[in-house]
């Protein structure tokens, strides 16, 4: 049976002030490998994504964002039509309290920026999108990943939660290859360093078994 999924992608892009902004590492490559292998198994994708440098999968429907907030308000948009949402974006957790309409000049040897929380996308899934379908979070750890990742797993209402140690230099960020452990609540399953692309494979096959 053919389903419906979303996928998030990237990183997002939070101003600073007109020409700067805070990001991270996130090439997006995972999120847009989840969702091409989806679309080549024959369902339906829609991917949300933040600012990359990638070529858009064939046979799926683009939305691009570049804030947590947009990503937020897309996902709350679309969530609903979706029976798999996989969050592989990389979303900032802070943005900043105020943007200046001009360029932030040089002053002082100093610069304090005060930043606020994003909204939590992922933790807004169950209980205000009211999602019910499978949900597939993505932690990426520099140590304790298992338990870092159960209890993302737990906080935030997944089926499972997709580990990966971004302190490796041979895989996750910009790398085209991974490595990681699917997170459930009783047990973990390995999958072992691949291409993103055979890995999402597996990991499609692994969220309709839900």
């Amino acid at each position: 049976m053919k389903k419906h999924f979303l996928v998030t992608a990237g990183p997002t892009h939070e101003p600073l002030d007109p020409v700067r902004y805070l990001t991270n590492r996130s090439s997006g490559k995972m999120g847009y490998a989840l969702a091409g292998a989806a679309a080549h198994e024959g369902h339906r994708v829609t991917l949300i994504s933040g600012p990359c440098n990638l070529d858009v999968p064939d046979g799926v429907d683009y939305l691009p964002v570049e804030t947590a907030a947009e990503m937020y308000h897309a996902v709350s948009r679309y969530i609903g039509k979706a029976q798999v949402a996989i969050f592989a974006a990389a979303v900032a957790d802070y943005r900043p309290v105020n943007v200046p309409e001009q360029k932030i000049k040089k002053t002082g040897d100093t610069l304090t920026l005060e930043l606020v929380k994003n909204p939590d996308i992922l933790g807004s899934a169950r209980e205000v999108f009211g999602f019910k379908g499978t949900l597939v979070g993505f932690a990426a750890e520099t140590e304790n990943v298992i338990s870092n990742a159960r209890g993302k797993l737990q906080r935030k209402g997944c089926d499972f939660v997709v580990a990966n140690d971004v302190s490796r230099k041979d895989i996750g960020f910009d790398s085209s290859e991974n490595e990681v452990t699917l997170v459930y609540a009783e047990h973990e399953v390995t999958l072992p360093k691949e291409d993103k692309y055979q890995l999402s494979l597996d990991i499609i096959e692994k969220a309709l078994e839900v």
